[in-house]
């Protein structure tokens, strides 16, 4: 489930970042029908990573089963 809350519209962007996010340490998504686009959300000119769908939701599928805990 995403939680997504503030956004930011910037260079025809529509830039989400999570509801969750607290004193700034985060990134922000513009999910497309063709891409999903990740940004630090701190440094708003920083580069942007591209990911098509699969890739994203194979990234979510691994955030969900726990495949980046630092534990």
């Amino acid at each position: 489930m995403s939680e997504f809350g503030k956004t930011r519209i910037a260079g025809g962007h529509g830039w989400r970042i999570s509801s969750r996010c607290q004193g700034g340490g985060c990134v922000e998504v513009d999910i497309t029908s063709d891409v999903v686009l990740v940004r630090d959300s701190k440094e708003v000119n920083s580069p942007v990573l591209s990911f098509t769908q699969e890739e994203w939701n194979d990234f979510l599928e691994g955030v969900q089963n726990g495949e980046f805990d630092l534990t």
